[in-house]
């Protein structure tokens, strides 16, 4: 288990929120698939006074939505250096490094997770991201995850 309580959880969204894929219509419609558990655990957390922030490089009506649906002020797309984002969050809430934690699944995420109190990796992450996290999830991107990390780091269910 973690030694810090988390304050602030922040995360990517394709490959962590979802399984990575991105459907696309004939007509350029664009969907995604969100895991009802992570979204549940999302929610409880949130209810519980734990801070959730969406930091992606996509720019996503979807993502934007999920996040209303969660109750996700912090939403930031189109970033291309996500740890500004992290950093001002810290700022913001008076945080602490160990206080926040960062999930993601590709080599974009390297920089948040090793800056974090709690890198964590999800278990179908790039070889490299598996390699600095401080934790690999059991469970992959978009299939349970967040909640998984949410249950074994936040709250210290078994």
């Amino acid at each position: 288990m973690y030694e810090h309580e988390i304050k602030l959880v922040c995360t990517d969204v394709d490959g962590t929120l979802t399984d990575g894929r991105i459907y696309i219509g004939s007509d350029g419609e664009v969907m995604k698939a969100f895991d009802v558990k992570d979204g549940f655990g999302i929610s409880n957390a949130r209810k519980q006074g734990i801070i959730f922030a969406i930091i992606t490089g996509r720019e996503s009506k979807i993502v934007k939505y999920r996040a209303q649906e969660l109750g996700i002020s912090e939403v930031y797309q189109g970033v291309d250096k996500k740890i500004d984002i992290i950093k001002h969050l810290i700022k913001k809430y008076g945080l602490m490094r160990e206080n926040v934690a960062y999930l993601g699944d590709d080599i974009n995420d390297l920089e948040p997770i090793q800056y974090v109190g709690l890198g964590v990796a999800v278990a179908d992450a790039h070889i490299s991201l598996k390699k600095h996290a401080d934790v690999v999830l059991d469970s992959k991107g978009g299939r349970g995850a967040m909640r998984e990390f949410l249950d074994k780091y936040v709250f210290c269910e078994t």
